[in-house]
């Protein structure tokens, strides 16, 4: 399975000067929590970085110290992320049937996560990672601040990534999205407006994406939380075993 991790945004809403990922979180960039998950994936064996030329030593120091196992490429991005997924999609190599496409701002992603949407792409030409809205959402007329709609929350889901897709339909719904000038903000809209299916893959509730200094706080909570469930289970088992 081929993984294209868009990487070449800015951190405005962060209130950062420099690209987002490159904030540490828990002592390490927050792309390197990325890399990691999919690193540990059993599915995933070709990763590409799209990154910004003024990033990308930044992102080649942190790939070489984690000492990944598996190949990583850098794709220089665009003003976009569908510019950037668009050059990604022309990176990959010519065997590549089918991709996943993940945000490198959702470090929380599991590699479970990821190996689910990579064996669930093999018979599917499009899908989503995605969850179930809590909330009651509104639909509200901008001008006036007024509401208009409630739609029914057992229809509606909160979108995430991974977004896995057959590379050649892919390629032709971003033709076509270039071509009519649409814009949008995920890949798998491009899929809807082509008429093409997308179907849904169980997300995860932590799989958030780290946009504010917020979501940089609960993200690490998140991760002081796994890492403390991981020692103990790690010390369970050295326990079992010295019985």
């Amino acid at each position: 399975m081929y993984l294209l991790i868009p990487a070449a945004g800015q951190g405005r809403r962060m209130r950062s000067s420099r690209n987002k990922l490159l904030l540490t979180l828990l002592d390490e960039p927050i792309i390197a929590w990325t890399l990691k998950a999919a690193e540990a994936s059993e599915q995933i064996h070709w990763i590409g970085v799209i990154c910004q030329p003024e990033d990308l030593i930044d992102f080649q120091e942190i790939v070489a110290n984690l000492s990944l196992t598996k190949p990583v490429h850098f794709i220089l991005g665009g003003a976009t992320r569908q510019d950037s997924v668009y050059n990604g999609l022309q990176s990959l190599p010519p065997m590549a049937e089918r991709v996943l496409i993940h945000d490198g701002a959702r470090c929380l992603v599991t590699p479970k996560l990821f190996d689910r949407c990579a064996v669930k792409i093999l018979n599917s030409q499009g899908l989503i990672a995605a969850v179930p809205v809590k909330d009651t959402i509104k639909i509200v007329e901008p001008q006036t601040n007024v509401i208009t709609n409630t739609p029914d929350r057992c229809q509606l889901w909160a979108a995430q990534t991974p977004q896995g897709f057959e590379v050649e339909l892919l390629q032709q719904c971003h033709d076509k999205g270039r071509y009519q000038s649409w814009e949008v903000t995920d890949d798998a809209t491009l899929f809807e407006q082509c008429q093409l299916p997308v179907q849904i893959v169980q997300g995860e509730e932590t799989n958030l994406k780290v946009t504010t200094p917020v979501d940089l706080a609960l993200a690490e909570f998140i991760l002081r939380q796994r890492l403390q469930e991981q020692l103990r289970q790690s010390l369970d088992t050295i326990s079992t075993l010295t019985r």
